[in-house]
């Protein structure tokens, strides 16, 4: 008896769960015609010439500087997010810092943005956009039982081109000096309600009295350091006692700004970049620029190109936080 041999039935193959790759079904993705609109450049005058016809593939600048304005428009996952502008050392460009990456991301996100000067002395944050108001910081204080929508809000603040929203110190550094913890926590709590980013332009000693709550209630800092030696020893003291007084993970978890007030420097940038980036998350570096050298109103449209690209990759690195879930226990 002669076996008989098994059949083998032939089907029809069909791809594994690892080759059906999810392909998003958007405009961007299925339709031949959507892609972004060259912005300058020979890729701009080749769409112009064929009539808005041809599109050429972008360069891999153009790809990453649409990457970087993703990450700064990443959405805040729990409706607010605190960045807290420090430095031990005054005359590094904190304020400037506070300003400039507040106006990027501003420009950039269709939601709110407000810096707030939180100097213990005469701060000069309300110089860095055209004022619009007299309130300060003080007068919102006063004010804050009767602040019940975001129109309310907005009469203490002046804003930019660009949309940021700026509350003021008090001139009188006496007057200054009496903002306290409980304050800044009063002023934090009011923000929250109607803003989805708050930038505090902080003092530079790390005692006073506000300071210790700006800390408790930051979802990440950035740190200014001039582009000089005794910068760069103020800014590693800075991480040293945030690692010593409880803020490790703020430390750990920082942006260090590298920032030239100058424009030539006997520093060794690489050098100092390479010893901070094994201490926080990321460093930025900061060209000179003449604009921020005046010390008045920060005006992006007025930065050089370079100077510009520096503070979107700053606002990109702090997008990157935007959708973390910070602990709201303190």
């Amino acid at each position: 008896m002669t076996e008989t041999s098994p059949q083998i039935h032939s089907t029809p193959s069909t791809p594994s769960d690892a080759q059906l790759e999810s392909v998003p079904l958007t405009a961007e993705h299925l339709l031949t015609n959507r892609r972004p609109e060259p912005s300058g450049g020979w890729r701009r005058l080749v769409w112009l010439l064929s009539a808005k016809k041809i599109i050429p593939a972008e360069s891999a600048a153009e790809i990453e500087r649409r990457t970087l304005i993703a990450q700064a428009q990443t959405p805040v996952a729990r409706g607010h997010h605190r960045i807290a502008v420090m430095s031990l050392k005054g005359g590094v460009g904190k304020t400037t810092t506070t300003a400039a990456l507040g106006n990027t991301l501003a420009s950039l996100r269709g939601d709110r943005v407000i810096a707030i000067d939180a100097n213990p002395d005469r701060g000069t944050l309300g110089l860095k956009v055209k004022s619009e108001t007299a309130a300060t910081i003080r007068t919102l204080l006063a004010e804050a039982p009767h602040i019940l929508r975001y129109a309310d809000a907005r009469a203490f603040t002046s804003q930019s081109p660009a949309r940021l929203e700026i509350l003021a110190s008090d001139t009188d550094p006496a007057v200054s000096e009496a903002f306290n913890a409980e304050d800044y926590r009063t002023v934090a709590g009011l923000i929250e309600r109607y803003y989805s980013i708050c930038i505090t332009d902080c003092g530079t000693g790390l005692l006073h009295g506000a300071m210790g709550a700006t800390l408790d209630l930051a979802d990440q800092i950035v740190l200014v350091s001039l582009v000089a030696v005794d910068g760069a020893n103020s800014a590693a003291a800075t991480l040293d006692w945030l690692n010593a007084h409880g803020h490790a993970d703020l430390a750990r978890n920082a942006i260090v700004v590298l920032n030239a007030v100058e424009p030539k420097t006997d520093v060794d940038l690489d050098l100092l970049e390479r010893h901070f980036n094994t201490r926080c998350r990321t460093v930025i570096r900061i060209p000179y620029d003449p604009h921020l050298k005046e010390g008045a109103e920060v005006d992006l449209a007025r930065l050089r190109p370079t100077t510009r690209g520096a503070y979107l990759r700053l606002a990109a690195a702090a997008g990157q936080a935007f959708s973390l879930h910070p602990d709201r226990s303190h």
